[in-house]
């Protein structure tokens, strides 16, 4: 049995592979499925990804090691009310994310949410400035949904929220190790995390405005 026993998927535009270590993390893109390789099923996924159509591996830097008693907040409490404007397009925006995720097949659901969350990619990226003002203003609107807002349904109505004022490219989506880890969070023109946690640091992007497909 052992590693000859482990089911390596195919390749396709869809997945994604992150490289820590001796450890590669696959994630499908379309149906949000990850699968953990090592030993000979991740040479093999390797070697078949060379012959296919799949971005090319990104790797992951070592995060620092917690041994497993460090936590990542995927939230951060809003100082204070955003503008209304902004508040009440955060609402349409976030029922819009929710619809998303609910309506439809269960299977591509991920794949919903990031091509809402890459609908804005060509734009523009957006300024420190207004990064914040969207996430905080996503964040201002979720506490009163009677509804999961994680870091993926916050990022992606966030980046929406910036799209809809002409900027683009913000959101990412990344892979950390011990243990691994996956998070989504609105990036700055400079591609560094808006009002994240210090420890989203940890977290290296594994796509980009420049990589990710329609799904």
């Amino acid at each position: 049995m052992g590693e000859e026993a482990v089911k390596v998927p195919a390749p396709t535009r869809y997945t994604r592979t992150a490289l820590a270590a001796n450890v590669g993390v696959v994630v499908n893109y379309r149906t949000g499925t990850t699968v953990v390789l090592t030993g000979d099923a991740l040479s093999r996924w390797l070697e078949s990804l060379e012959h296919s159509q799949a971005p090319a591996p990104v790797t992951v830097r070592p995060s620092e090691i917690s041994w497993g008693t460090s936590e990542s907040s995927a939230r951060l409490e809003t100082p204070a009310p955003p503008p209304w404007p902004w508040r009440l397009a955060a609402t349409a925006l976030l029922l819009t994310t929710l619809a998303a995720r609910h309506l439809g097949r269960e299977r591509t659901r991920f794949g919903r949410l990031v091509r809402l969350a890459e609908a804005g990619r060509s734009l523009p990226p957006p300024t420190r400035e207004h990064a914040s003002l969207a996430v905080r203003s996503v964040r201002w609107v979720a506490r009163a949904f009677p509804a999961r807002v994680a870091c993926l349904e916050e990022s992606t109505t966030a980046a929406l929220l910036l799209a809809v004022g002409g900027r683009g490219g913000a959101w990412r989506h990344g892979i950390a190790t011990d243990p691994i880890r996956m998070h989504a969070w609105i990036c700055d023109s400079h591609d560094q995390p808006v009002e994240e946690p210090v420890q989203t640091g940890d977290y290296s992007p594994i796509n980009g405005p420049a990589n990710v497909e329609e799904v």
